[in-house]
């Protein structure tokens, strides 16, 4: 003897095992409906019940191969990392601008290379991140060689009429 939830929250029962099948034969009862054997502790579900599971016809999901271009990752562009590289080196660096002049030529070029090629590399976000960087350090280089020159302008005489 079984009792089931219905679709509608009822429970029905207790009913036959013939009743049920009957009920699976109609369609109103499908392999998720909530069953309570005789004897049993805990509610399950009918479709894992063996003497029900076969009069339900649902197969598991077909899931198709990996295609080979599935399995295959995308390499990341080595000039977008070494850009990435130079230009937190330029930040973090007291001489930074010859890594931010490198760091700007290798984020460049791989952001170059990425948008270019058929087959999408990773490491446009390492670029951008690269470029950002570097472009920063370059300018707070520049603009402090600038503020240096302009608080001693005598030195710069002096290191010209030395010459």
């Amino acid at each position: 003897m079984y009792k089931i939830v219905g679709n509608d929250g009822k429970t029905y029962g207790p009913v036959t095992a013939d009743q049920i099948r009957e009920w699976i034969a109609q369609g109103r009862v499908e392999n998720r409906t909530a069953v309570l054997s005789t004897g049993a502790v805990e509610w399950t579900f009918i479709g894992l019940l063996p003497e029900f599971a076969p009069l339900f016809h649902s197969s598991p999901p077909v899931i198709a191969p990996l295609k080979a271009e599935a399995i295959l990752t995308n390499k990341t562009n080595g000039f977008a990392t070494a850009g990435l590289v130079c230009g937190i080196l330029s930040c973090v660096c007291c001489c930074g601008c010859p890594f931010s002049v490198l760091g700007l030529i290798f984020s460049i070029v791989a952001l170059v290379q990425i948008n270019a090629q058929a087959e999408k590399q990773a490491g446009w976000g390492l670029a951008l991140a690269g470029l950002i960087c570097s472009a920063i350090s370059l300018l707070i280089s520049l603009g402090l060689g600038i503020f240096q020159l302009a608080l001693s302008p005598a030195n710069l005489i002096w290191h010209v009429g030395a010459i």
